[in-house]
């Protein structure tokens, strides 16, 4: 069994074992009404098992930084120059933008059709609670303080994949314009990306307990019950997610042939290890290493994927319209077709750039609830349940970011298939 296969097995055999796990803890301690001290016992359970997660995408977090940064510039800098890098980033940002709109336009549609807000059987929350949850800055300037970074040592040690992007793109740009004076940071660079595509090797390593304390730490904090409450809207959300891979898949098609089977064989590790911690960035050094198996141009895919990490998030973009308007539903509003269509379009802008805020999609949320005069306290009934979604919404943003990075391969003629599949 080849090792990516094997890793896989493992990660999938993981989440079973993870459930199981976690389905005895709760069972054994959360039955009925659990007293304190049982509820204290299944806390400390979840907490502790929990370090196993904690500890790999803090390994992960080590190695994005170093990695987005030395790919990127040795990719501009081989690029040879800013036209070049202009071309490849129009194109780049034509499919981000495009995908954007889908994701969120396939989400308000799938939520007007389902209303899953007006068959849900839970008590509301008063609509002057807190949710706890912060909101994303909405203006113009806040957005650019975001993208720009004032320090890329701070940008770095706070993993803003954006802010990386920007000074990469601004040191590779300068490293191509000088020459050869550049040849030996550039090498230096590849070298570096090099050392860290190895380390990379041996934290996957770590993805299959990473993923089993995942699913067992959230099945006994919040129990399999959670699943009958919230089932019949994480069923229709899953449904939505399933129905925009269809989307991603058949355009792709329409692009890349039949190879786009190949392709989505290729990325099921890093689909499954998303769907397994919850985090995208989780994934994102197997998927740079699986594009580059199935043939994409190493400069491409050291391009494209980090943009795509903070301006491509298509599965986190359905859920934004889907869950406002679920929150809408539920609490008896009414939102017309052209307040719907400004919040897509809202969206489209504010959920720009914010990769690296924890919740993200939360966060972005509270701000468009506030605009829309949407009970900010209806995402107490999302915190519940955001982790499971959280799962799938990371899994669909790994898939959306491969897509995409291949289909600009394609439209730079960066595409090597024949030898991919001789090598592969």
């Amino acid at each position: 069994m080849k090792k990516s296969n094997k890793l896989t097995l493992f990660i999938f055999v993981a989440m079973i074992l993870g459930i199981a796990t976690g389905y005895i803890v709760n069972y054994s301690f959360g039955q009925a009404n659990p007293t304190p001290a049982e509820q204290a016992s299944i806390q400390k359970f979840s907490n502790n098992i929990s370090i196993l997660t904690d500890i790999f995408l803090r390994l992960v977090k080590m190695i994005i930084a170093p990695l987005v940064f030395s790919t990127l510039v040795v990719g501009v800098a081989k690029m040879g120059d800013i036209k070049a890098v202009g071309r490849v980033g129009g194109k780049t940002m034509l499919w981000f933008i495009s995908a954007t709109f889908v994701s969120l336009f396939l989400g308000l549609v799938l939520v007007n059709i389902m209303k899953p807000g007006l068959s849900l059987s839970l008590p509301l929350p008063d609509t002057h609670a807190s949710s706890g949850i912060s909101k994303a800055d909405m203006t113009l300037r806040g957005f650019f303080q975001h993208v720009v970074p004032d320090s890329v040592v701070n940008a770095m040690a706070h993993n803003e994949i954006l802010q990386i992007v920007v000074f990469a793109i601004f040191f590779g740009v300068a490293a191509a314009a000088i020459g050869e004076q550049a040849n030996p940071v550039v090498k230096l660079m590849d070298s570096l990306a090099h050392i860290m595509l190895k380390v990379t090797g041996f934290v996957m390593n770590f993805a299959p307990f990473a993923v089993f304390a995942a699913m067992a730490a959230i099945v006994a904090d919040k129990g399999l019950s959670v699943l009958w409450v919230y089932g019949k809207f994480i069923t229709q959300f899953y449904a939505g997610l399933f129905s925009l891979w269809i989307v991603l898949a058949l355009v792709g098609f329409m692009i890349l042939g039949k190879p786009v089977f190949r392709l989505l064989g290729l990325i099921k590790d890093p689909v499954l290890l998303a769907f397994g911690t919850a985090s995208s960035e989780a994934a994102y050094p197997r998927t740079m290493a699986e594009l580059e198996r199935f043939g994409c141009d190493s400069r491409i895919v050291s391009f494209v994927l980090p943009l795509g990490y903070s301006f491509n998030l298509d599965g986190s973009m359905m859920y934004m319209t889907f869950a406002s308007l679920f929150i809408a539903q539920a609490y008896g509003m009414h939102l017309p077709i052209d307040q719907q269509i400004t919040m897509l379009l809202v969206l489209m802008i504010t959920s720009k750039g914010i990769a690296g805020v924890p919740r993200a999609s939360l966060v972005v949320i509270a701000g468009t609830l506030s605009m829309f005069n949407i009970p900010e306290a209806g995402l107490l009934l999302l915190l519940g349940v955001d982790h499971l979604l959280d799962m799938g919404r990371s899994a669909t943003n790994v898939i959306g970011n491969a897509m995409a990075t291949a289909v600009v391969s394609k439209w730079e003629n960066k595409l090597e298939l024949e030898s991919a599949d001789h090598s592969a």
